[in-house]
């Protein structure tokens, strides 16, 4: 049995550095998610996002390989995430990606019949005041700053990170985890993958 596990959490949590920060320090598999939005300073196309055009999307998602996809109407356009059904999610061995609540609610019902993979979710979380400050810092380190869709992106995570959404994705305190101190943090969430990994190692024991 392999594990999915699938980290989450509003813009400007840190979700992403947490996320390369675990591939570093542990030996696993990755998803990379694909987007039609387009790449930012500092990102790296096959690193941080697969980066396609809304043609390539349309394709996609008409030849059926699309698991889930979302659209946001953004300031600059249209934005569509979406997970594609390719060689990433045959790899042997647990897999490691970021997403949304939203993508991950779909992936959830994707997975729950197959039997060999387990899905895990782990929320990356920070009170509104720390993200609000360090989504304008992110921003002002873009060519040309967008403070307009930092607003709607806050906005909106509110939305669809709501109690009552994680509470219907079966999102508790233990797969939650507060990013103040990065290093502990990452520390904590490796812990926990490593726990996680060892009751389904048991559990299979156990059934044989």
């Amino acid at each position: 049995m392999s594990t999915f596990f699938y980290i989450m959490g509003k813009s400007s949590t840190g979700k992403d550095t947490i996320y390369k920060r675990i591939k570093e320090q542990i030996d696993i598999n990755t998803y990379i998610l694909y987007t039609t939005r387009p790449i930012r300073e500092g990102e790296k196309e096959g690193v941080d996002y697969h980066y396609i055009s809304n043609e390539k999307m349309q394709e996609l998602i008409n030849t059926g390989k699309v698991l889930e996809s979302r659209t946001y109407q953004t300031v600059a356009g249209p934005w569509t995430y979406a997970t594609i059904a390719d060689e990433q999610l045959e790899q042997e061995g647990n897999i490691i990606t970021v997403g949304t609540l939203e993508s991950y609610r779909d992936i959830k019902e994707y997975y729950k019949d197959k039997i060999d993979t387990k899905l895990v979710p782990i929320y990356i979380a920070i009170d509104e005041q720390e993200r609000r400050k360090r989504a304008i810092k992110r921003e002002e380190g873009q060519i040309k700053p967008n403070y307009a869709e930092v607003e709607r992106r806050i906005k909106a995570d509110n939305i669809d990170f709501s109690e009552e959404n994680l509470i219907k994705c079966g999102i508790t305190s233990k797969e939650t985890f507060y990013n103040y101190d990065i290093d502990r943090c990452v520390s904590q969430i490796i812990d926990y993958m490593e726990r996680v990994n060892q009751t389904y190692k048991n559990s299979n024991v156990e059934e044989r």
